[in-house]
């Protein structure tokens, strides 16, 4: 049953624009930024657009999540979906990839980003390998928080600024270290999201920066689903 919601959401998402406008934005905005960077630091490498990902991914996914749980509630065919043979588990996890595979079709089209830099520079492939695997990472964790975010809500708008208010928490809270008191800034940085993804975008593939990815992930899967099963034995 995961990979016949996961089937129905990809379907839902690809027959309408929302996908669509999405994904462009993402790669205007992405691209903008990166090619700005090329011609006015005179350097062809994608250090800039892997600095950017983790703001530009808290913007883009929440977007592509904000309709998974909310728009059901909105029309009302989510009591239709949790009367079927389902678990929530099966409901949850069904979602998630939809999202996750999404957040990664986003993601492709930016490897002509690295192809236009190896033409014009000299890229290391290795942090280039790195900073795709932990945009994988980050997707799947950012793609999770979504959905929890589209789980406790109806609205669409509402389900976006949650989702977007925990993604931009995690993937900013890093930069602001240097203005706090030096007793917290170590556990903030174990909970910064845009900390461990820079941490593998450098090339360095450390496990903790790994399991702190999945265990995020794993975390905010696990909350949607309770929030389905509360709301089904209402």
């Amino acid at each position: 049953m995961i990979s016949v919601i996961m089937k129905r959401e990809l379907k839902s998402y690809f027959t309408s624009p929302v996908a669509y406008i999405v994904t462009c934005a993402f790669l205007i905005v992405s691209g903008f930024m990166l090619f700005s960077f090329f011609f006015l630091a005179n350097r062809a490498e994608l250090r800039e657009f892997f600095v950017n990902l983790p703001w530009l991914f808290a913007i883009f996914i929440p977007a592509l999540t904000m309709r998974l749980f909310s728009e059901e509630r909105g029309r009302g065919t989510i009591e239709t979906l949790m009367t079927l043979p389902v678990t929530c588990t099966d409901v949850v996890i069904g979602k998630f990839l939809a999202a996750f595979v999404s957040s990664i079709i986003m993601l492709v089209p930016t490897f002509i980003y690295a192809i236009t830099a190896s033409i014009f520079g000299d890229v290391d492939f290795g942090p280039l390998f790195c900073g795709y695997l932990g945009a994988i990472f980050l997707g799947a964790c950012f793609s999770a928080i979504g959905i929890f975010a589209s789980s406790i809500t109806k609205n669409q708008i509402v389900s976006f600024f949650v989702a977007f208010g925990i993604c931009i928490l995690l993937a900013m809270i890093d930069r602001f270290l240097i203005f706090l008191p030096a007793g917290i800034v170590g556990f903030l940085q174990f909970i910064s999201a845009g900390s461990h993804f820079t941490s593998i975008s450098r090339g360095i593939i450390d496990s903790r920066d790994l399991l702190y990815f999945i265990s995020i992930t794993i975390l905010f899967i696990a909350i949607t689903v309770k929030v389905l099963e509360n709301r089904r034995s209402a």
